[in-house]
């Protein structure tokens, strides 16, 4: 049977980096609960704002969130009345000093996951799923990704039976770790039960630019 790697994992350390970034001796368990609830409390609280990721880093008895969105204006509000709202909730709760920064996504064309949620979001308003499908790879495409892959498993249509669909358009090198791979996740919960959506988005190759190494030595001069 096919077994599939996380195409974000698989690059982890190589052009991705983590998604939290913080060392612990002792109580790692505990914060790494306080993340992944933190992560998915903030996910379904700015559902309206496209938020693509959430990344947390602990420098000392701190916590930076850093929330990437498509629609930055939403979890700011007006003069930044929303942000510290955010802030103070997640400070109460945490007993931590609480940083967040926003960062905009510029093209949520060429984001996986939004990508994804906006065609669960599609599904959803009850779009033929080849429509919605169609649409997200045409528009990625025109905004200049190397190639997209979108697949949707389910009850298809509300059909009887459970079914997957793709659509590949361009070029997606899953084992070459240099090649620039956003993968995103979303579920439709529709009537007549839940539709996976999967997508990945091959933006290009990654170059590590190469340093020039200082190696300090020095030519010995002769007398003769």
């Amino acid at each position: 049977m096919g077994q599939k790697v996380h195409p974000y994992g698989f690059r982890l350390g190589v052009n991705k980096p983590w998604k939290s970034r913080w060392f612990v001796e002792r109580g790692y368990d505990k914060l790494l609960v306080e993340d992944v609830k933190l992560k998915a409390e903030l996910r379904e609280k700015l559902k309206a704002a496209g938020v693509s990721s959430v990344e947390v880093e602990r420098p000392g008895n701190k916590l930076r969130l850093i929330i990437r969105t498509a629609r930055p204006g939403i979890i700011i509000g007006r003069k930044g009345a929303e942000i510290d709202k955010l802030k103070a909730d997640i400070q109460k709760r945490t007993n931590r000093e609480v940083f967040v920064d926003i960062l905009e996504v510029n093209k949520p064309e060429l984001d996986a996951q939004l990508v994804a949620e906006n065609i669960a979001l599609q599904l959803e308003k009850r779009v033929s799923f080849r429509r919605a499908m169609r649409k997200s790879v045409d528009s990625a495409l025109r905004f200049g990704c190397k190639g997209i892959k979108v697949r949707v498993s389910g009850r298809l249509n509300g059909n009887e039976i459970a079914r997957s669909e793709w659509y590949l358009q361009g070029r997606l090198p899953l084992h070459t770790l240099r090649a620039d791979i956003d993968y995103g996740f979303a579920e439709a919960k529709t009537t007549y039960g839940v539709i996976g959506v999967k997508t990945w988005v091959y933006r290009g190759d990654i170059y590590e630019q190469k340093k020039r190494r200082d190696q300090g030595t020095t030519a010995g001069v002769f007398a003769s």
